[in-house]
């Protein structure tokens, strides 16, 4: 039975959200926080993940929310993904998730309520004060560490990735399959929702640290920790080898190379044979180890085998700067199959380095300071630019044949 009267947001009613809440062994603030939830949004989801103390009995209490319980701790992540997973098959759009420690104040949720109404379909982070007084050490630069890793893996800027006071849209979370099953998962929900261009939100919220002596933490920081950095690690080389190459191959065909073709397969009567050709060696040029001179180079040769400058051109900018370590770490990788060259790149001394010249633009003494094989260097370079333009040469001619018959159809 509650203990208190819920006093319902109309609008999270209106907005179709509930609240998602994963408990484990925190009986002592369990029925003030929900009843404390339940007053701003009368729809909860408690995940009890398998409590050894009074949280099954206290649960009995409440007739008017949803309990799903798991009769061994299973860890958080499978907690929150079961909850989410539930509010779906209820019918929720939205679902708030917070914590059952007490950290979080329930008076915030009107807050992400009225910025879902202004931004729907967005995911909203609570960001807490994290100077704030009697927040741990420990968390503190747990945040700061996390923080980093997601700007790498997704370029957003984020001042808390690691609270747990979040909503969440439901509808893209739907036929996800995640991996992670601990306190990771809430790295790894943010990161997959920011690479299907999910909007991401910060809003500021309250935070409390009771004193030391009357925390109750579930987070093992050795072990805890390795597994968010092995995470991160795997996410890194998604972003690596898929999200910026396939965000590179979506700017061009969204922003010049696919207005360019269509241009010259329409005005100028180029055959798909000949675009692809030009997008095929432009793509080899991009690659090639010629730093600041490819699209002079690539304009040079254009014009000596008579293939479509414009395109050419345009095709040569593969080599933009947040592709540019994926590049030379990708044809130096490629060279070892052939040369064996330094083994030391993955050094963090060595990739920061990488790193600094990189954004300098002084490749050259990129390479030096890295004291990379030359040769692997250049023969893995050939390589990945024969390979990269012969894949481009393929999708655009099967793209411009198909564009070509469309538009003889509609003539």
């Amino acid at each position: 039975m509650n203990n208190t009267t819920p006093i319902a947001q109309p609008k999270a009613k209106a907005l179709n959200i509930c609240v998602v809440m994963p408990t484990y062994n925190n009986a002592s603030t369990l029925i003030r926080v929900i009843n404390d939830i339940r007053q701003y949004c009368p729809d909860v989801i408690v995940v009890n993940d398998g409590s050894t103390d009074e949280t099954k009995i206290l649960l009995t209490r409440f007739t008017e929310i949803e309990v799903i319980t798991f009769k061994e701790n299973r860890g958080k992540g499978v907690a929150l993904r079961e909850g989410l997973r539930k509010a779906a098959l209820m019918g929720f759009a939205y679902a708030i998730t917070i914590d059952s420690d007490g950290q979080h104040f329930a008076d915030d949720i009107p807050q992400f309520v009225e910025t879902i109404e202004k931004s729907p379909g967005s995911v909203i982070v609570g960001a807490r004060n994290i100077q704030a007084d009697g927040m741990p050490s420990k968390n503190t630069f747990a945040n700061k560490f996390s923080n980093f890793w997601f700007k790498l893996e997704t370029g957003i800027s984020l001042p808390d990735t690691q609270s747990g006071f979040r909503l969440y849209p439901l509808d893209p979370i739907k036929g996800m399959k995640f991996f992670s099953s601990k306190y990771e998962f809430e790295v790894e929900i943010l990161v997959r929702l920011a690479w299907k261009e999910i909007p991401i939100l910060s809003l500021p919220v309250k935070v409390y640290y009771p004193p030391e002596e009357e925390r109750v933490s579930h987070f093992r920081p050795l072990r805890d920790f390795t597994r968010i950095s092995i995470l991160n690690t795997f996410l890194v080389l998604i972003t690596l080898l898929w999200i910026w190459p396939r965000d590179l191959v979506k700017y061009f065909m969204a922003n010049k190379l696919s207005g360019i073709i269509r241009e010259q397969l329409t005005s100028h009567n180029e055959s798909p044979k000949k675009v692809a050709s030009a997008v095929g060696f432009g793509l080899f040029m991009g690659i090639l180890p010629v730093w600041g001179f490819q699209m002079l180079l690539a304009a040079f040769f254009a014009h000596l085998l008579k293939i479509n400058k414009v395109i050419v051109l345009v095709a040569s900018n593969i080599s933009l700067p947040p592709m540019i370590p994926v590049i030379i770490y990708s044809g130096y990788r490629l060279g070892g199959l052939f040369i064996k060259g330094n083994t030391n790149l993955m050094t963090k001394e060595s990739l920061d380095i990488l790193y600094q010249h990189v954004i300098s633009g002084d490749f050259y003494r990129a390479l030096e300071q890295l004291g990379l094989g030359f040769w692997q260097y250049l023969l893995g370079s050939i390589f990945l630019g024969l390979t990269v333009a012969g894949t481009g040469y393929l999708i655009t001619w099967i793209l411009s044949a198909v564009y070509v018959k469309k538009r003889r159809a509609q003539q």
